[in-house]
């Protein structure tokens, strides 16, 4: 699921405002790297109007940041005027995905998971209230595949990978709560764990067993079990590495069934060193 953010467009203390000198100045890094991410959501680009809309800043804040993003290649405008991610954000987004050493390293394990079971796979890390996937391979050409994608996030408690990292980050029911703090738990699904008791039931049991499950907790239908990588500690996991599979066509009892086979595949990437 995505979410939106909405801008404000209000100006920083120091920042020049909109009748300021320094026009160069006017929008702000903060509200440059806001158009910046809002034109991601845009593969076919979008038009100044419903792009001022959606950062809620005035037309000219927008005009001018898009003007900074273009001059420096991070941003492109099209023949019908419509904005969107320039060649040079591109490159280097790239660039920089694939000389990763954790993305060179967890790409074959990922490569023979979704071979062996004809599911997608993905490598997460756990980042506050949320997962990031910073590498996904999906089954071979055929299969129905997942919509995730690189960099894209999920909350914690829906997901196999969170719920493995969190049950090594939270050791008692009050830390759990103070995770939660004043802010509920989204339910993704009838099956989703929404208080810090069913949550920390769960993170027992996952402690306890050393994989975490997704019964279809963050999305109907798809069900997943991930397994630690210790990719810069010995002893630490870096992030997970999980199966998301469809349930109609790899049950969870199936996961389950082949997890000394998963673990196999994971090599000594999966193995904790004492």
């Amino acid at each position: 699921m995505e979410h939106t953010q909405t801008y404000d467009g209000s100006t920083a203390p120091g920042e020049a405002g909109p009748s300021g000198a320094d026009g160069n100045r006017l929008v702000g890094s903060d509200r440059v790297l806001a158009v910046l991410k809002e034109l991601a959501r845009y593969p076919d680009g979008v038009g100044l109007e419903e792009l001022t809309r959606a950062i809620g800043s005035p037309k000219p804040t927008v005009h001018r940041a898009l003007g900074a993003l273009r001059r420096a290649g991070l941003a492109d405008q099209d023949a019908r005027g419509r904005y969107g991610l320039g060649d040079e954000f591109l490159r280097m987004a790239f660039a920089h995905h694939e000389v990763r050493p954790e993305h060179v390293r967890v790409r074959p394990v990922l490569e023979a998971l979704a071979h062996r079971f004809g599911e997608t796979a993905h490598y997460a890390v756990l980042d506050g209230r949320e997962v990031v996937y910073r590498a996904k391979v999906d089954p071979p050409a055929g299969a129905v595949r997942l919509t995730s994608t690189i960099g894209g996030r999920n909350p914690a408690h829906t997901t196999a990978v969170g719920k493995l990292l969190l049950a090594r980050e939270l050791s008692a029911l009050e830390e759990a709560e103070a995770w939660i703090g004043g802010s509920p738990l989204e339910r993704r699904t009838p099956r989703t764990l929404c208080t810090a008791a069913e949550l920390w039931r769960e993170l027992v049991a996952t402690r306890e067993r050393g994989y975490g499950v997704d019964d279809q907790e963050n999305e109907t239908g798809v069900n997943c079990l991930a397994l630690p990588l210790y990719l810069t500690s010995p002893t630490a996991p870096s992030g997970a590495v999980s199966v998301s599979a469809l349930a109609y066509r790899t049950p969870l009892a199936a996961l389950v069934d082949a997890l000394e086979e998963i673990r196999a595949l994971l090599g000594p990437l999966g193995e904790p060193h004492r």
